[in-house]
């Protein structure tokens, strides 16, 4: 049993990592795996419409870990994304990353897997870029994880992340119920519905 876990800061040590750290130390406790994967403070190529993914099954750019993390994807059990705030909204970087990684990743790979985000901010922005970054999953048919409060931490360093007491312990709540939902998924014998197919279909007058 795995998660993945997306480092979307632009920084490899900064509050966001934190906050992923703690979880990934709260995932442990409940004996479940997870890899942090850091987006990085290079440019990220945005999707651009090439299509090629739908004949390939990957993305055809693959100079960062796009492709790298879908095939993780196959394997594990969900994914948590960080982000800082930018804005009022996720990072350039990380938008760019999971743009081209929902869009190619073979869909059996997200489907009814589980999901969640966490937002890093000094300040206000959080609830905008909450609310985006759950939309990724809400199209992908995986169930979004969640906790006692919106998953935010407050912090303008690694030390101030550890001060926000409450912040801290929805994170902690984040990755315990996640662990569980993990756990009664592979403990069940339901069968997973089949994905229902049909024609896709445009707003035309």
């Amino acid at each position: 049993m795995n998660v993945i876990l997306i480092n979307g800061s632009p920084r490899a040590n900064g509050c966001t990592y934190t906050g992923l750290s703690i979880i990934k130390e709260q995932l442990a406790e409940n004996g479940i795996d997870s890899t942090i994967y850091q987006v990085g403070n290079k440019p990220v190529i945005g999707c651009t419409a090439c299509l090629a993914c739908k004949k390939t099954g990957k993305c055809i750019h693959n100079d960062d870990l796009v492709n790298t993390v879908a095939e993780a994807m196959k394997d594990a059990d969900g994914i948590i994304i960080g982000s800082a705030v930018h804005y009022a909204s996720a990072t350039g970087a990380v938008t760019s990353f999971l743009d081209r990684l929902f869009y190619s990743i073979p869909k059996e790979y997200l489907r009814l897997k589980f999901g969640a985000c966490i937002v890093s901010c000094r300040r206000g922005g959080a609830s905008a870029t909450f609310d985006q970054l759950n939309k990724y999953f809400t199209i992908s048919q995986m169930p979004v994880v969640s906790s006692s409060y919106w998953n935010q931490i407050h912090g303008n360093t690694p030390e101030e992340v550890y001060k926000d007491e409450e912040g801290v312990r929805t994170l902690r709540t984040l990755a315990n119920n996640m662990a569980y939902l993990i756990k009664c998924k592979h403990a069940s014998n339901i069968q997973m519905p089949q994905p229902l197919t049909g024609p896709m279909t445009n707003f035309i007058r």
